[in-house]
């Protein structure tokens, strides 16, 4: 059975740290409030997001570095074997599409999965992509498995 990281965003809902507690990776999402950057569960917090909407802040999002994608991945690839990335829909930021791109460089290490989901559908397919690991299925097969649901 192959070792597997699973790799999603701060846009499944997942905290950093639930992300321990299941034994994944989140990507925090990087966001300006008044032209400030902040990450998501890291330098700010869920109330403090909010207090801010609702005072009116200028709020805009932003992709995650490509840099501090392929750093967590090159960490991740000294443990695991494989990496099954589940990124917010590509219908909503050029996230996934980046990350695609990525890992082209990985020499079929990395399977960035494109399922079109975010929140809370997005939740449910890392928590499904766990269960698949426990079943012993390889990175190829568990991105295709949950393009297809």
């Amino acid at each position: 059975m192959k070792s597997i990281a699973i790799v999603t965003d701060s846009n499944s809902g997942i905290t950093q740290e639930e992300a321990k507690r299941l034994g994944i990776y989140v990507i925090p999402m990087p966001f300006y409030i008044n032209g400030e950057l902040f990450f998501e569960d890291i330098s700010l917090t869920q109330e403090e997001f909010y207090r801010q909407l609702r005072e009116d802040a200028e709020i805009s999002t932003s992709m995650p570095l490509v840099g501090d994608v392929t750093d967590l991945w090159e960490r991740l690839l000294k443990d695991y074997e494989e990496i099954v990335h589940i990124p917010m829909s590509s219908g909503l930021s050029g996230t996934c599409h980046t990350a695609m791109m990525l890992a082209q460089k990985y020499d079929g290490r990395v399977f960035v999965v494109d399922n079109k989901r975010i929140s809370v559908p997005q939740k449910q397919s890392v928590l499904d992509a766990i269960a698949m690991v426990a079943l012993g299925w390889d990175g190829s097969k568990i991105r295709d498995r949950l393009v297809e649901v």
